[in-house]
Parts: C-alpha cells; sequence; structure tokens
C-alpha cells in the first residue's frame, strides 16, 4: 500500500508566500518599534513604526499579483496572507494607537475590539471567497471594509506624533468614565472595525 506523502512546508512554499512573509515582517517590525519607544520615548521610533505599516500594504499587494502571475495558489498561501494581515493591519495598528497614548481602560476595550473586527473580517473572507467569486478564479467584491484600510488610522497616528500631541496631549483630550479613561480619539478604532464586519459590499479592482 502507498502512503499519502506528508504536508511539506517547504514544497508548499511559492515565491509570493515570501511576499506574504515580508507583509508579517514589517508587521511584527512594528510592535517592536513601538515597545522601543515605550522604554525610550524616542518619537522616532514610533515613525519607524507607522512607515513598516505602508510597506506591509506594498508586499501585501505584490504577494496577490505574483501568484496570479506565475498561477500559483495554494491554501497555505491564503492561510499566511491572513494571519500576516493580522499582524500588519489588525494588531500592529492598535499597539501604535496605544503607544500613542490610548492607554485607558475603554481604550483597551476599543483596541481589542478592533482587533477583533479585524480577525472576524478575515475568517468571513475565507470562508465565504469561493461564493463572491462566483464561479470564477477572482473575488468580485469586498464585504465589509477590507483589514488593510487601517493603514488610514496609522497615517493619523504618524500626524499625532508629527505634531507632537501623544499621550496627555492627545487630540480630542481625554474623558473619565467610573474613574477610568476613554480618549474619544480612539474611537475612530471602533468605526473602523464595525465597517470591517459590516455587509457593506466594496468592488474589489
Amino acid at each position: 500500500m502507498s502512503h499519502p506523502k506528508p504536508f511539506s512546508m517547504i514544497r508548499e512554499f511559492h515565491l509570493a508566500d515570501w511576499f506574504t512573509l515580508c507583509n508579517a515582517f514589517c508587521g511584527v517590525g512594528a510592535l517592536f518599534a513601538v515597545m522601543t519607544y515605550l522604554q525610550t520615548q524616542e518619537v522616532l521610533h514610533l515613525y519607524f513604526a507607522c512607515g513598516l505599516i505602508p510597506l506591509a500594504l506594498v508586499f501585501d499587494v505584490l504577494d496577490g499579483r505574483i501568484a496570479r502571475w506565475r498561477q500559483q495558489s495554494s491554501a497555505m498561501g491564503r492561510e499566511l496572507d491572513s494571519l500576516a494581515d493580522v499582524i500588519s493591519f489588525g494588531v500592529a495598528p492598535a499597539v501604535i494607537a496605544y503607544g500613542c497614548g490610548m492607554q485607558g481602560f475603554f481604550d483597551r476595550i476599543v483596541l481589542v475590539f478592533f482587533v477583533a473586527c479585524g480577525v472576524s473580517r478575515l475568517a468571513r473572507y475565507n470562508i465565504t471567497a469561493e461564493k463572491l467569486a462566483d464561479g470564477g478564479d477572482k473575488v468580485k467584491f469586498f464585504e465589509g471594509t477590507p483589514i488593510p484600510t487601517s493603514i488610514v488610522l496609522v497615517g493619523i497616528m504618524a500626524w499625532v506624533a508629527s505634531e507632537d500631541a501623544l499621550g496627555d496631549a492627545l487630540w480630542l483630550g481625554v474623558i473619565k468614565i467610573m474613574g477610568l479613561q476613554l480618549h474619544p480619539l480612539v474611537l475612530l478604532f471602533a468605526v473602523s472595525g464595525s465597517l470591517m464586519i459590516s455587509r457593506i459590499r466594496i468592488p474589489k479592482l
């Protein structure tokens, strides 16, 4: 009897998957940069963290185009793409916001909600992509805003840093509810997360 070959991660790797990993590397680099900022208070590290997210988006776009160009795609590639996106466009923007000063109890609840929405949106996409493709090999529209739209929030965080509006100087100030802090600026993350899990349809270019 012939036994099925065990799954080989090396054999399953395609060129596009290396670009996907570069996306993840950028996200993790952003996390380390924020941690370095919190240790040193040198704002340059915040700029570096914010700058890595657009670079992650470049790799995210390239991996899909390379996969289509080489006509190489796999279930592993799809899973890698989702996991990398969670890091770079979900966890990293939330941690950047935390580094900028959104550290109150209610801030953290909103940031956790944002990440949870991003994870849920990607999971929904993975299980509905075939249906959304309508028999073709490419999804024709997004259901809910794509998680990389969080790059807009990262841009706002970079703007906040450039204006030296960090910590207690965050735009819109701080509200105390039952003695616990909420920075109204964090509500942008609540809106972004809600849009990701919404049913609105956005044509895919």
